[in-house]
């Protein structure tokens, strides 16, 4: 079983500002945040009970989508590599990564490599990804990337379980005879599949260990939560799963300038028991998301929370 967090606890985790800058959520003043921003940031969640800190993944984005997207996207591994080094218990998850895109074992020897540096920390969530391009660029068929990302998927079980020498034969990949040290520290690596269409939620029910929503608000959670766990039931599978959800944005107090419409202010109180409506739906782990204007507005909102409205979630 490879469940990072306590069952029957509502827990909280957050995606990293700056490393990622579409136009959907970035603040304006990420654009000219830098590493120390990210510093700052990740250490305030660390002391502040935050459960994950995720980053993202793409590799080139095309001119098409670059208005929208923009062209800022950290490298995951490279940025929670270099976060590891500054928090202490923080858990580092990739959201997402999309590892069709590259050889399984060269995820695995850059995820392996995360894992046994942070002492345990990684949760390796993956997706299907969306950008063509980027698949024609780097010579992986587009149209067929669900079942390359499956592959991939059974790939890595056995290129990042305990065995110095993993072997994997499949109708893409196969190896054998091939050593990888170090190994990760995690006996099982946990596997959050991220996703919403039929065929993600599919995925993550048979092969992930935890779900990543895109987005879904409230009311469609129910029927993704019934159909994964009908899923899994049918597949014989016991152990339980971690679900997430991801949140409105936030923000902890009155904020005195436009948060836009749907942002959930208030006081800590009001906050909680919004929130703590996503247990009720089933959901184990909620990614938050603050509205700031500037690093040290995101620092203070992501303490408060943490001080304020965390012990709350679990009342």
């Amino acid at each position: 079983m490879a469940r990072v967090f306590p069952e029957g606890r509502l827990v909280y985790g957050m995606q990293l500002p700056v490393q990622s800058q579409s136009s959907i959520y970035a603040e304006p003043w990420e654009a000219g945040a830098g590493p120390a921003d990210l510093v700052a940031v990740a250490r305030a969640a660390d002391r502040s009970g935050f459960g994950y800190l995720a980053s993202c993944d793409h590799v080139a984005i095309p001119r098409r989508l670059a208005a929208a997207m923009s062209t800022v996207w950290y490298d995951p591994v490279a940025t929670l590599g270099y976060l590891a080094a500054v928090t202490e218990h923080v858990r580092l998850l990739s959201h997402v990564a999309i590892v069709a895109l590259r050889h399984p074992l060269l995820s695995a020897k850059q995820y392996a490599t995360l894992d046994h540096l942070s002492g345990g920390r990684l949760i390796l969530g993956v997706g299907a990804g969306h950008v063509q391009e980027e698949f024609e660029v780097l010579g992986v068929d587009f149209e067929r990337r669900g079942a390359v990302l499956d592959e991939c998927l059974d790939a890595l079980r056995a290129a990042l379980g305990p065995e110095e020498f993993p072997e994997f034969e499949g109708a893409r990949f196969g190896f054998r005879d091939l050593g990888q040290l170090p190994r990760p520290a995690q006996e099982r690596v946990p596997v959050w599949v991220g996703g919403s269409s039929a065929p993600a939620v599919r995925r993550a029910a048979v092969r992930g260990d935890g779900w990543l929503p895109q987005g879904d608000p409230r009311d469609r959670l129910p029927d993704r939560i019934a159909r994964i766990r009908q899923l899994r039931e049918e597949a014989g599978i016991t152990e339980p799963m971690e679900i997430g959800a991801i949140t409105e944005a936030l923000y902890v107090g009155e904020p005195g300038w436009d948060t836009g419409r749907r942002t959930l202010t208030g006081k800590p109180e009001r906050l909680a028991e919004s929130l703590r409506g996503y247990a009720e739906l089933g959901v184990d782990q909620i990614q938050v998301r603050f509205r700031s204007r500037d690093r040290q507005e995101l620092v203070d909102q992501i303490t408060a929370f943490g001080a304020e409205v965390g012990p709350l979630l679990n009342d």
